[in-house]
């Protein structure tokens, strides 16, 4: 009699980069009853929503795309985000994984059925699916985070949040604010300051500044790309290890660290001379890759502008017609851009998640958001998380980490297959011992040296990996099952 493996239904939550990377590693493995469910009108995670004005990756194509899909004619080094999303439809479309998502799908709750030992995932519409596992993609930057400021409700003019930007409203001759100069902020105020009368930046911290210049390939290059034989391979692992070494810088902030500073000094010197104010105000008073270290050769030439003004004065609130700082001052604005990031600590939250024994993943996360490799956590069995605590990275692609995670949740469910079925659990003492290594590793690294978006409340650093690509590669290259219990399959079902 032929042993006819059993059939795993897996449920994806997200519809991004790493949603889609784990149900082409999965259909691979013959795991093909699989459903990603998005919030979203389609795919494409944070390339779809983010369409601002400028709205690009800071990291080169031949880098930030899939290992297995690599494109040879991007028009140029970091591409805009219309390619971007270009490139995710026709991936999902080349490995027919389009077909498997359900769009405009919020899921409001995933609960572990004690006795049939299966999830439940429920959408806001009513709907309930029933999955062996469950991958949860939504990754750390997909709930756009707004401050709390007196008065915004009063605010009488138009305003948005750049990742929710309304391309109806015209910027042309009017008064706009952009609040924030993180990544998002310094790509958009260049192409805004472009468009309307008067733009205000409103600056809680300055940012070390990197080059990028980010033109359109000249035609001879763009030929040699696409033609010569092994050229976009070495592309691809000269920019890997270009990226190593800005992890490298982070790490060791008192010897190649001085160095990442040295090089972003002179930039913004040589940007910014001739301008003595505006340098005062932009340069950062913390430690160089503390904060997320910025790329573009446009942003302080902005600032530069006749009909650009920063001001690192607070904010003390917002009025029916502007907003009014620390010295008193009012900004009088016809238009508020919030370019104010996300809740990157919240991960899947306000989802409800529910685990064996009824325990609540917020609870579980009380002292904050940890996993083993960033993927699993005790008591919730053949969940698997994607882009999850610490797994962000600071100096390369978050491809490579997405990449190697699908493949680890492949590697896991194939070890349940094996197994006649039922689900996977990471032990307790496996991912405590997982999560102290990485907490340990962030000793005497940048990343410790300010508070920033990458830590929470209590200085725990949740956010980020504290090695490097291949490190994370490396880790997750095999999955060992001592470091697992299995759960028996406690229903029968065609096979």
């Amino acid at each position: 009699m032929i042993d006819i493996p059993p059939r795993l239904r897996v449920a994806i939550i997200g519809a991004g980069f790493g949603g889609i990377a784990a149900a082409i590693e999965l259909k691979a493995s013959r795991i093909d009853d699989v459903q990603i469910l998005d919030s979203a009108p389609g795919l494409g995670g944070t390339w779809l929503h983010n369409s601002y004005p400028g709205s690009a990756c800071d990291v080169p194509s031949h880098l930030y795309s899939y290992s297995f899909a690599q494109r040879r004619d991007w028009k140029r080094l970091c591409p805009l985000q219309p390619e971007i999303l270009e490139y995710i439809e026709n991936v999902a479309s080349d490995y027919a994984i389009n077909e498997l998502i359900r769009t405009d799908t919020k899921v409001s709750s995933c609960l572990w059925d004690e006795q049939s030992g299966e999830w439940a995932v429920s959408s806001s519409d009513g709907a309930t699916i029933r999955a062996d596992a469950i991958v949860i993609a939504t990754g750390q930057l997909h709930q756009p985070a707004f401050p709390k400021i007196e008065g915004s409700a009063s605010f009488s003019g138009h305003s948005f949040h750049s990742a929710e930007w309304d391309h109806d409203y015209d910027l042309s001759g009017k008064r706009i604010a952009v609040i924030g100069t993180g990544a998002s902020a310094v790509q958009l105020i260049p192409e805004v300051a472009k468009q309307c009368a008067k733009l205000t930046v409103f600056q809680q911290t300055g940012n070390w500044m990197m080059p990028r210049r980010n033109r359109s390939y000249p035609k001879p290059i763009a030929l040699a790309i696409r033609w010569l034989p092994g050229l976009q391979s070495f592309r691809r692992k000269f920019i890997f290890e270009y990226g190593e070494t800005l992890t490298a810088m982070i790490r060791h902030p008192r010897t190649i660290g001085l160095l990442g500073r040295l090089r972003s000094s002179l930039f913004m010197r040589w940007q910014l001379r001739g301008s003595d104010k505006l340098r005062r105000q932009v340069w950062p008073n913390y430690t160089f890759g503390c904060k997320r270290v910025l790329f573009s050769s446009s942003y302080l030439p902005a600032l530069q502008r006749s009909n650009v003004e920063l001001v690192d004065s607070a904010i003390a609130g917002i009025t029916p017609t502007g907003i009014v700082t620390a010295d008193g001052r009012e900004h009088e604005l016809d238009c508020i851009i919030y370019a104010t990031g996300f809740k990157t600590n919240d991960f899947m939250f306000p989802m409800e998640i529910v685990g064996r024994n009824q325990q609540n993943l917020r609870d579980a996360w009380a002292d904050g958001p940890h996993a083993h490799l960033g993927m699993t956590v005790p008591g919730f069995p053949s969940m698997f998380l994607m882009y999850g605590p610490n797994t962000n990275t600071s100096g390369g692609s978050i491809l490579v980490y997405l990449e190697a995670q699908a493949a680890y949740i492949r590697r896991a469910l194939e070890a349940v297959r094996a197994r006649g079925g039922g689900a996977v659990e990471v032990r307790p003492e496996a991912e405590q011992a997982s999560d102290r290594r990485v907490q340990e590793h962030f000793k005497g690294t940048a990343w410790v040296r300010c508070d920033s978006w990458y830590r929470d409340e209590a200085g725990r650093v949740v956010a980020n990996w504290p090695g490097y690509m291949r490190d994370y590669q490396q880790q997750t290259a095999l999955f060992d099952p001592t470091e697992y219990s299995f759960i028996e399959q406690r229903t029968t079902r065609p096979r």
